[in-house]
């Protein structure tokens, strides 16, 4: 995203105006002779490479994160990283981003960090479901608080270009339907989890500085999947490719599975090219925990387990969830027991060039030989 006059930006859809060629003369029959060619110079001609950019990227340390933050290295931005714990991202700084110890409390440092800063995208959250209610107040900051306190930030340091990571949860249960940007969950049937909650909340909080004028893009995923990821969902991906996922549960919740590198590079589109105001689905193709599962298995040639819990079962244990080492099972099967998480990334595609590959290449490439 280079800093140019909005009247000369195309919009989605539409070819840019065209600059006139350095040299070139107006053409027709009152048009002026034209002047000498060493008035012509080279300086017209330098908008054909953008300068380099400094991106702000909070969450760089985090699974989608990392793969923005490289998205952008690769490409020739500087990366401010602001994250809690720079020993997680060690392996960024030698790669040459300017990773900065903040945890995000404070905006008046937060703006400081986003001085002069081209963009800024947050990809900061928390994501855990059946969590116990003694931390629903930490969680509620690092999605609520975090992503006001990021956009206040950015509002005192004038940045120009801002993306909010959100989530497909925020359509909540889609009922098998497949909905886009413009759906809009029916709130009598209340939340699925905290993390659904949270990330509802955050989303309000984007949409409400949208209203007051803020230069912010949207964009919402769907489940990913990536090298290194500790999530429930990618812990059970990983066991069932190395054989040792000793059953299923719950496997009938649908999700879209995107690969977090074809994430990362529709998230960069979005600041690069998202209508300021507009949100995106990044969604990958559709599927179940339980296809998922026996995907993996069969990427390294194992068998998915045979064993499945019954959901009936699951909340006959409900309450006793803690002795088996879930504190909050009620939660995890609200949040999955006949839900989908279904939606379309068709205007990610047709306005951002967003492509997500298919499930099995994404798995071969995330499982194989683990």
């Amino acid at each position: 995203m280079a800093r140019t006059r909005r009247s000369t930006e195309a919009r989605p859809g539409e070819a840019a105006p065209a600059p006139p060629e350095p040299g070139v003369a107006p053409s027709g029959p009152d048009a002026a002779p034209p002047e000498p060619e060493s008035v012509a110079e080279p300086a017209a001609a330098t908008s054909v490479a953008p300068a380099r950019q400094r991106i702000l990227v909070t969450g760089g340390a985090g699974l989608v994160g990392r793969a923005v933050v490289r998205c952008l290295i690769d490409r020739g931005d500087h990366v401010v990283a602001p994250v809690r714990d720079p020993g997680r991202a060690a392996d960024l700084a030698g790669e040459g981003v300017e990773v900065v110890a903040d945890d995000l409390s404070n905006v008046a440092r937060l703006a400081d960090l986003m001085h002069s800063a081209d963009g800024a995208i947050h990809a900061a959250g928390s994501y855990r479901v059946g969590i116990p209610k003694t931390e629903r107040g930490a969680m509620w900051d690092a999605n609520v608080g975090t992503t006001t306190r990021f956009l206040d930030a950015a509002e005192t340091a004038h940045v120009p270009r801002l993306v909010y990571v959100s989530t497909v949860n925020v359509f909540g249960n889609t009922r098998g339907e497949v909905v886009d940007e413009a759906y809009r969950r029916n709130l009598a049937d209340g939340f699925l989890s905290w993390y659904d909650q949270t990330k509802y909340g955050a989303h309000e909080v984007a949409e409400q500085r949208i209203a007051s004028g803020a230069p912010l893009v949207i964009v919402m995923p769907s489940q990913v999947c990536g090298r290194g990821d500790r999530s429930m969902f990618g812990q059970q991906l990983r066991l069932a490719s190395e054989g040792r996922l000793r059953y299923r549960a719950l496997d009938e919740v649908g999700v879209g599975l995107v690969h977090v590198d074809d994430l990362a590079a529709g998230i960069v589109a979005a600041l690069d090219r998202g209508v300021a105001g507009q949100s995106y689905v990044l969604a990958g193709p559709r599927t179940t925990l339980g296809e998922a599962i026996a995907l993996s298995a069969a990427v390294n040639d194992r068998r998915p387990p045979r064993l499945r819990l019954p959901t009936m079962l699951l909340r006959a244990l409900a309450p006793a969830g803690r002795l088996i080492g879930q504190p909050n099972l009620r939660e995890l099967v609200s949040a999955s027991a006949g839900v989908t998480y279904w939606a379309s990334s068709a205007r990610a595609e047709r306005e951002l060039g967003f492509h997500a590959r298919d499930i099995q290449t994404s798995l071969t490439d995330v499982l194989r030989g683990r």
